[in-house]
């Protein structure tokens, strides 16, 4: 199985989930088996910068992600991901390598962690 996380840096396991989904700089593609982390593979996020609804979703399922795990996510986001048949867990903090050992031990809760953000200041 694989799962894809948004990153904000490219540190292999040791990546930091990122704020964002569609705007983050990379994605990890983590490959799961036997309830284990086989491999993480970081690759730069093509659409970063500028992208369409339903992008970024897309190149997702072009890796082959059953699974994507989010800090914050849109709901246009979340209904495309939906309509290709992948799940979406929100909420998670931390590394790569720590996300995927809460998603394996049954720690991870999908809960409505919303970046909004039109109240962000910087």
């Amino acid at each position: 199985m694989i799962i894809a996380i948004p990153v904000s840096e490219n540190k292999g396991k040791d990546s930091p989930i990122s704020e964002h989904f569609g705007r983050a700089p990379y994605f990890a593609f983590v490959k799961v088996e036997n309830n284990e982390l086989m491999s993480v593979f970081v690759e730069e996020n093509p659409l970063a910068q500028d992208h369409t609804t339903g992008a970024v979703p897309n190149f997702v399922k072009e890796k082959g992600a059953e699974l994507v795990i989010v800090r914050g996510i849109g709901r246009k986001a979340i209904s495309v991901f939906e309509s290709l048949g992948i799940k979406v867990i929100r909420g998670a903090s931390g590394t790569v390598e720590e996300v995927i050992n809460q998603y394996l031990t049954g720690q991870l809760r999908d809960s409505d962690y919303e970046v909004r953000e039109k109240f962000h200041h910087h």
